[in-house]
């Protein structure tokens, strides 16, 4: 069985630092809402929930990026995980996973595509 500190390396080596924090200060790190009761929202069928019935407006989330999940063959990470790495060693610190997929859409021309993708 592995130790925890052998856990934590492989964690380390998976996660990109600035695509966690990213995450975890959306969700973890804010303030806590009101629980919202859904026994109410579905009698009333008003839908807002507690935000409408405390007066307050929900919290409102960000609308120029959303998380999402995607698939991707375990050689193509390694290498997307080793181009960070590269640009890291450049002196690109904040580079990550998620920009170098977005400077990648940046220069992708459609008509080169080849047609079994």
């Amino acid at each position: 069985m592995k130790s925890e500190g052998d856990l934590g390396g492989a964690a380390r080596a998976l996660l990109d630092r600035d695509e966690v924090e990213g995450v975890l200060s959306g969700a973890f790190y804010t303030p806590a809402e009101a629980p919202r009761s859904r026994a109410k929202t579905r009698a009333t069928g008003a839908g807002a929930g507690a935000a409408s019935e405390s007066g307050a407006a929900p919290p409102e989330r960000p609308q120029h990026y959303k998380v999402i999940c995607i698939s991707m063959y375990t050689e193509d990470l390694e290498r997307l995980d080793e181009m960070v790495s590269a640009l890291k060693a450049r002196g690109m610190t904040k580079a990550n996973r998620s920009a170098l997929i977005r400077h990648a859409l940046s220069q992708v021309d459609l008509d080169k595509i080849p047609k079994g993708i």
